[in-house]
């Protein structure tokens, strides 16, 4: 056996950071400090670009990145990460699920330093119908399997009021079960 067989391996993380096959980026106070690849070509930012800005540009409303922000919070602060699925933005407007996983790296401060992932989920859901920002806020939640107490729990509405944009959602869908409208939201067809 030859020396070189036991040698420690050199990696260079900077690299595999940039190359990872998964978009992923670091942020402080919600403003991205440094994307990889992967991440810019998802969101058709040229990778410089992303650097600096706020998340809010991956975001189809000011409102939805506000809502996010504080809904996420409370969660990151009791496990110390957090992942759901919801509706983003491309740089050119184009709107498409996306599976989003973030790690804080400040306890009891969600916001301050952070690790996220983004897995681009359009080639097996894509956004089929036009949807309000609290459409696409409910309709992440429905993916989930939630019910409509929960959701209205969650975010600060009425259920009465979640029925009424889960109603919506399924006449936008066509869809006449909660079983068929999750079903067409995740872009399962029979």
């Amino acid at each position: 056996m030859t020396g070189s067989m036991n040698a420690p391996l050199f990696f260079d993380y900077e690299h595999i950071f940039l190359k990872a096959p998964i978009g992923m980026c670091v942020t402080q106070s919600r403003v991205i400090s440094d994307a990889n690849e992967a991440v810019a070509k998802m969101f058709a930012y040229a990778r410089r670009d992303l650097i600096g800005e706020s998340l809010l540009v991956l975001y189809p409303t000011p409102e939805e990145f506000e809502r996010t922000g504080e809904r996420i919070a409370p969660i990151m602060n009791i496990k110390g990460h957090y992942s759901d699925e919801r509706i983003m933005k491309r740089a050119n407007n184009e709107l498409f699920w996306v599976h989003v996983v973030g790690w804080s790296l400040v306890p009891n401060d969600p916001h301050a330093a952070g690790i996220w992932t983004f897995e681009d989920l359009s080639a097996k859901r894509p956004v089929t119908a036009e949807l309000t920002p609290r459409e696409r806020e409910i309709a992440a939640l429905v993916v989930e399997g939630k019910t409509s107490k929960l959701i209205a729990r969650q975010i600060g509405l009425s259920p009465r009021t979640v029925e009424m944009h889960r109603a919506n959602l399924m006449r936008k869908f066509s869809a006449t079960t909660s079983g068929e409208l999750v079903h067409r939201l995740v872009g399962v067809t029979h």
